[in-house]
């Protein structure tokens, strides 16, 4: 790409391998983090880290202005009031970065790491923070940005492929299984090169069965967003 990709969260534990899989790519990679002793510790050599907070819009920087495309992975906080409680960085956070990657005209490609049961304001994961509903809104604002993006609901992180190599896309929030932090970090950088994976939003599981070959074949599978009212 002609400009740096800009992963939001990078130093994280699905942030840095995304991080290592661009870089292999030969791409220049910013991190924007809040630590800068974990992104001593946890990025590697080659990716330029920004410290800055989501929750602040004016620590985002300039760098956010001249990406091509951003990959927003922040783990949120669970509290319910507060700094730390979901709204802050799964809404907030979220549309402080739209706002900075477009704030000199700036068009990237956003690729926002959501979860499953992003939809089911009932479950009983929402009791923390009402972490699904900020995911939804969060999910909302990169959808109505008029960027280009893609929204992928991870099932449950696991370090290896446990339910098998094989990778599974489904739409419509209803299903429920495991996906290995690598396979995510494959999955969102797919996406940046993939035509077909603008302006969708899919669940992402592991299964039994052999290891994907054709990333494009898996995103071309897939129905288009409707698109936002109004």
């Amino acid at each position: 790409m002609d400009s740096p990709v800009v992963v939001v969260g990078g130093s994280g534990r699905v942030g840095r391998l995304m991080v290592k899989k661009l870089l292999a790519r030969g791409e220049s990679v910013h991190v924007i983090g809040r630590s800068a002793h974990r992104a001593r510790r946890h990025l590697p050599a080659g990716a330029a880290f920004h410290r800055g907070d989501v929750r602040v819009a004016e620590s985002l920087g300039r760098v956010l202005m001249r990406s091509s495309a951003v990959i927003y992975c922040v783990e949120p906080g669970t509290d319910e009031s507060g700094p730390d409680r979901p709204e802050t960085t799964l809404h907030i956070g979220v549309r402080h970065v739209l706002d900075a990657a477009t704030a000199a005209g700036g068009h990237p490609h956003v690729v926002l790491v959501s979860q499953i049961h992003a939809t089911h304001h009932g479950h009983p994961f929402n009791a923390y923070g009402r972490v699904l509903d900020w995911r939804l809104a969060g999910e909302e604002a990169v959808r109505e940005s008029g960027l280009p993006y893609t929204v992928v609901r991870p099932g449950w992180l696991t370090d290896e492929p446990v339910a098998g190599p094989r990778v599974r896309l489904e739409q419509g929030d209803r299903g429920d299984g495991q996906v290995s932090r690598q396979d995510l970090a494959e999955a969102c950088v797919q996406a940046l090169y993939c035509p077909s994976a603008s302006g969708v939003t899919f669940e992402l599981f592991n299964e039994a069965g052999p290891a994907p070959t054709s990333w494009e074949g898996l995103y071309a599978a897939l129905e288009w967003d409707p698109a936002p009212v109004g």
